[in-house]
């Protein structure tokens, strides 16, 4: 079953119930299903609190989650693709980035600001898709225009010629007639002269009490009127002129204000935020020298984003009480008892993910819409060489994978990524020389490919 995204958010999120967030779920993620419903109830509880009256609403605070478990398993996949059902804001940030107060590196609240940069994306977008029709029927124009310069004046023609052309052909006829050429492509490669805006804004580093951030400066807006109107003539082919201003046009039938109002209520009702190696900043309780002061200085620091904090951004003020907080860690060495106890407390959900084993890896090559099998034959599709996997390859190169992953480092689903590509090396190579052949992996293929490889537990350490 697939979930039709209707125009409304708040009517998509009514019909994702857990049911259906676990099954869409299901058809990129294998297993995991502990984590799933986790993640799947949190999403509803969202929609659920929409629904409550004004007064009780805002006193409900989000359950975030904390994922325990190793990598490749499919943390980040869950949060992300959470993330696209709802089109949610949705931003992935490794913890290990901060520092606390007084020490160089990144200040936590850029976490907010960076939410909201793409919540205004993703609104912006939304916006342009809507008035697309409209941008390419008002470019048309602007085209028409730059080729007859001034259409109401009886001498008009057009920008690319001389004096060819019937001299008793009116403007409106010139005009319609030009429309047609460009309609039937006919004009694509003349060059026009289009006025472009200059969006090369400086970009530099400053020094904080929070440390060095890097911020972009929208100089059009501290100094207007030295910049504000700045712009350079191009020479383009109308091909490319076209794209550019049909940007344009689409910039202009947006309301930047009505983007910004509803780009941050989308961050503060919907945010995502997605924390990963959260376990890296926890401390041990062993230890109370060193390092461990810093990662629980940044523990300090995130816990107002967390608990609900308002951070002033340049497109306005952001409050951060109902953004969803996923972390994620390994927790090989520390746990999550090892977090400071309001973050603990900040967490009320914790599931642990299980290790893929190899019935895991076949599942994984065969089942999801997104599977490595299906990525590589259409990789290939493009060179018109059609190629297939035999089931006792797939099992083989799940076999292989959960080989290497035990006799070396655990790295999950990631491995058959490494083993694939091993795997289809030669025939990737030479694929534009195989045009119109039917290719199949079969399990002696991959034996033939990774055996003496796996035997050498030296080599397979740096190969695959």
């Amino acid at each position: 079953m697939v979930i039709q995204l209707p125009g409304s958010i708040e009517d998509n999120a009514e019909r994702l119930t857990p049911t259906e967030i676990v099954r869409e779920l299901d058809k990129y993620i294998v297993g995991q299903s502990a984590a799933k419903r986790a993640v799947a109830i949190a999403l509803r509880n969202r929609w659920r609190r929409q629904q409550l009256p004004a007064d009780l609403r805002d006193e409900i605070a989000p359950k975030n989650i904390i994922m325990i478990g190793p990598t490749g398993v499919g943390k980040t996949e869950i949060a992300r693709r959470l993330a696209r059902l709802t089109r949610s804001p949705f931003l992935k940030i490794e913890a290990s980035k901060f520092t606390e107060v007084g020490y160089v590196g990144r200040d936590v609240e850029s976490i907010v600001r960076d939410l909201t940069e793409i919540g205004i994306k993703l609104v912006r977008d939304e916006k342009a898709r809507v008035n697309h029709d409209a941008a390419v029927r008002n470019a048309r124009e602007r085209i028409l225009d730059i080729l007859l310069p001034d259409s109401r004046r009886p001498a008009a023609r057009p920008a690319f010629v001389g004096a060819s052309g019937p001299p008793e052909e009116s403007p409106v006829e010139t005009r319609d007639k030009l429309g047609r050429w460009l309609d039937e492509g006919k004009l694509e490669e003349r060059e026009v002269e289009v006025e472009v805006k200059d969006q090369s804004y400086p970009s530099f580093e400053i020094f904080t009490a929070q440390g060095v951030e890097e911020m972009g400066v929208n100089i059009k807006d501290m100094m207007p009127g030295l910049f504000g109107g700045r712009s350079k003539r191009k020479k383009m082919r109308i091909g490319e002129a076209r794209e550019i201003i049909i940007q344009e046009e689409a910039d202009k039938l947006v309301d930047q204000q009505n983007v910004a109002r509803e780009a941050i209520e989308r961050v503060e009702q919907s945010g995502i935020v997605f924390l990963d190696e959260i376990d890296k900043i926890a401390g041990r309780q062993q230890a109370s020298h060193g390092p461990d002061v810093s990662r629980e200085g940044v523990q300090r620091d995130l816990l107002p984003i967390v608990e609900g904090t308002t951070v002033n951004t340049k497109y306005g003020m952001v409050k951060t009480d109902h953004i969803l907080f996923i972390a994620a860690g390994a927790f090989h060495v520390a746990k999550p008892a090892d977090l400071i106890p309001e973050m603990q407390g900040r967490f009320p959900i914790r599931v642990e993910l299980e290790s893929l084993t190899e019935d895991d890896f076949v599942r994984i090559l065969r089942e999801p819409k997104n599977a490595l099998t299906m990525q590589y034959s259409a990789l290939l599709s493009t060179e018109g060489v059609e190629l297939r996997f035999s089931d006792d390859a797939i099992r083989e190169v799940a076999r292989y994978a959960a080989l290497v992953n035990e006799k070396t480092e655990n790295i999950g689903a990631r491995r058959l990524h490494t083993i694939l590509e091993r795997v289809l090396d030669e025939l990737s190579f030479d694929a534009s020389e195989r045009r119109g052949q039917q290719l199949t992996i079969d399990a002696a293929y991959v034996q033939h490919i990774l055996a003496d490889i796996i035997k050498n537990e030296d080599l397979s350490r740096y190969v695959l």
